[in-house]
């Protein structure tokens, strides 16, 4: 087992949420997702993949396989059911790196009426106004649902159509 790959512990609650082909041999699968993390843990390209996880074409088609059907929302969504049912999730440790989401160039100059327009500044200042008291949007406003009923799974899901390869 190389540096950073899954414990027995760890492996055991993530099996159960992967899928098998539907024919061929059982491939296997830890080394599989473990090469997957290794490669998003380096950032190094799917080529440089070491030899002890397999052919890296390999593992780059499982991950894309998987990344399509939503296995890795569906684990996100079990590990932090998981999590909660040990008590042990601390929602607030859960972001997003938004960092390289990039609207098109001809995104700029969007036309909005003016209620939409309004309403958008609107949540933009109450925002503004929470994170300055560090309080949360859902605490400020009554009636919303709370921390541990939001863990909803988004229906936008993640994107699946990142890797180099």
């Amino acid at each position: 087992m190389a540096r950073g790959d899954l414990t027995d512990e760890e492996w055991s609650l993530i099996e159960p949420h992967l899928p098998l082909g539907e024919r061929g041999p059982i491939p296997d699968l830890r080394r599989l997702f473990n090469a997957v993390m290794w490669r998003f843990r380096t950032g190094s390209p799917w080529r440089d993949l070491p030899s002890e996880y397999g052919p890296w074409s390999t593992a780059y088609d499982r991950f894309r396989a998987w990344a399509l059907n939503g296995v890795f929302e569906h684990l996100m969504q079990a590990m932090i059911a998981e999590a909660a049912a040990r008590g042990q999730a601390d929602l607030d440790l859960i972001s997003v790196d938004s960092t390289t989401a990039r609207a098109h160039h001809h995104a700029a100059g969007m036309v909005l009426d003016g209620e939409l327009s309004a309403a958008l500044e609107q949540a933009a200042e109450q925002e503004k106004g929470l994170r300055q008291r560090g309080k949360t949007l859902a605490a400020a406003i009554p009636g919303t649902a709370t921390r541990e009923a939001t863990t909803e799974r988004d229906e936008g899901g993640y994107g699946a159509g990142t890797g180099s390869g």
